[in-house]
């Protein structure tokens, strides 16, 4: 049905230490960690979006709207 195109990284390890450094400013976060956090996010987003365009292709669209992936993210 639907497919993933490539498995290349697609979030920046930048932004992972960022989200990283919501819990404590003055922390330091370790290459693995962000690693570990991109991995996870990159993973589950895939998969809402695969649920996402299922939900659009079931509507009769070719574009996934907020909706789709409000609802999608309803399921997890």
């Amino acid at each position: 049905m639907f497919r993933v195109i490539s498995m290349e990284k697609i979030l920046p390890l930048a932004a992972m230490e960022r989200i990283l450094k919501k819990g404590s400013e003055d922390i330091r976060v370790s290459d693995p960690a962000k690693e570990a956090l991109r991995e996870y996010l990159e993973e589950k987003g895939i998969e809402l979006a695969k649920v996402s365009a299922e939900y659009a292709a079931h509507a009769g669209r070719k574009t996934i709207k907020a909706e789709d992936v409000k609802l999608a993210a309803k399921k997890y």
